[in-house]
């Protein structure tokens, strides 16, 4: 039940598209990169992983958006530099599948029954899990 009510407190996809271009550090305040998008559940359509690309024309990374924290331009993650930076990289704006995602989760330590990990964890296998956010409807 707790899980619930973290989840209620975090930001839709809307508000979490809003981070594109800010700063990603580390709590500790160095810079890590900089938020290029999110990443939504493919199912529910809730923001899942936050994409940041590390350095001028470095990898494409994601990081839990649970983990996230946004504010003044910045976004927070509680994992070191060279945690986040050796994440494995993302083929950027595609979806990923299952098995990446899980690949993902083990990197920052999530075990399969918990978070992220447990909710695409008994998906089908090469199942495409997380995604760009739909483009909102032009008028």
């Amino acid at each position: 039940m707790a899980e619930t009510a973290d989840t209620e407190m975090l930001p839709g996809a809307e508000e979490a598209l809003e981070w594109t271009g800010f700063r990603l550090d580390e709590m500790g305040g160095a810079g890590v990169g900089k938020v290029q998008g999110i990443l939504v559940d493919e199912q529910s359509g809730e923001p899942a992983w936050v994409v940041a690309k590390l350095g001028r024309f470095g990898k494409v990374i994601a990081v839990p958006f649970r983990d996230c924290a946004a504010g003044a331009g910045n976004v927070w993650v509680p994992h070191q530099r060279d945690v986040v930076r050796g994440a494995p990289a993302l083929d950027g704006g595609k979806p990923l599948t299952r098995e990446e995602e899980l690949q993902i989760c083990e990197h920052y330590g999530i075990r399969e029954d918990q978070g992220r990990a447990a909710e695409v964890s008994g998906r089908p296998e090469g199942a495409e899990t997380a995604q760009p956010p739909a483009a909102p409807p032009t008028s």
